[in-house]
């Protein structure tokens, strides 16, 4: 019943004209959180002193307001999911303690949502490396900005878009000195080091997502998000580097980009042309190997045609 509840709750902000915030995001000056959490500064009135007062904003707390009206939750105004008493500066002390909403609350059990399979996913998390080690202190939000969230890799038909996107949510953290030691306690080991054993790393980096290697490939969820401990993570090149590479169960599996992949094989995963044994070719053996291809046709109509001839 909660759930329903929830729901309708959700839709009345939907397509309610005052929450259709697209517009208001843009206006970031007119915005009375925008107003101060998209600016490097702030400014406001001490009442104690009777003057106006500029301070430098905590870089953590800047938004970023094109991602955000580029975000799957640009229709909801801050107060939707955060208290309305951060309508007035200074902010309570009490508000941060407060427990923000999960991806569940709103997400979870109801049919609209069902195809994204978040219980699923939900299920799959918590058998992660995060989730085991750091339990219910690692959310969906350390991964998935609730502001600026967009599925890439349902909507987009570039891999290097959504390799770049997916990437860059793992290394928010792990090339993040401190986001990473405030998470693990401990500091964090440079991921060049920990990958010294993978060929063309940069190349790797640009063109396949980490997920590839760091997650099992599970035939009925879109992303895998059982993460897998280092020592479990994937190194065998021939995984990939091969006909029936694991790309395409993983990287290749949205339908957006299935019909691509049926079309071209995985020509554009990476730019090196030996990256997938037996679908890139040197240009001069293809070159030769079409010529000898014609020669060969070439000598079987000769042949034929004189052995035709001969029997006349």
């Amino acid at each position: 019943m909660k759930y329903c509840l929830f729901s309708l709750f959700l839709l009345s902000q939907f397509f309610s004209p005052g929450n259709l915030n697209a517009q208001s995001y843009q206006d970031a000056k007119h915005h009375a959180c925008l107003k101060c959490h998209s600016q490097q500064s702030y400014t406001f009135h001490n009442s104690v002193t009777n003057m106006e007062i500029k301070r430098l904003m905590n870089p953590y707390y800047v938004l970023d307001t094109l991602a955000m009206t580029a975000g799957v939750h640009k229709q909801f105004d801050c107060t939707d999911c955060h208290s309305s008493e951060y309508g007035t500066y200074p902010h309570q002390a009490n508000l941060k303690l407060e427990p923000l909403s999960t991806c569940l609350d709103c997400h979870g059990g109801d049919v609209s949502f069902a195809k994204y399979q978040f219980e699923r996913i939900d299920e799959e998390f918590k058998k992660s490396v995060h989730y085991k080690v750091y339990g219910d202190n690692f959310t969906c939000t350390k991964c998935h900005s609730q502001h600026t969230y967009k599925a890439t890799a349902r909507t987009s038909d570039n891999v290097l878009e959504i390799v770049d996107y997916s990437n860059k949510m793992c290394l928010s953290c792990h090339n993040d000195m401190k986001k990473y030691k405030m998470v693990s306690g401990h500091d964090n080991p440079k991921l060049v080091q920990v990958h010294e054993w993978l060929p063309n790393q940069e190349l790797h980096f640009q063109h396949v997502r980490c997920i590839e290697c760091h997650t099992e490939v599970l035939d009925s969820l879109m992303v895998s998000h059982d993460v897998l401990p280092k020592d479990k993570a994937l190194r065998k090149c021939v995984e990939c580097h091969s006909a029936n590479s694991r790309l395409k169960a993983s990287l290749y599996k949205y339908q957006n980009l299935q019909k691509r992949a049926e079309a071209g094989g995985l020509n554009t995963v990476m730019a090196n042309e030996s990256y997938i044994i037996g679908t890139h070719q040197s240009p001069v053996l293809k070159l030769a190997s079409i010529i000898i291809f014609i020669l060969t046709l070439v000598g079987i109509v000769i042949h034929s045609t004189f052995r035709i001839l001969k029997k006349k």
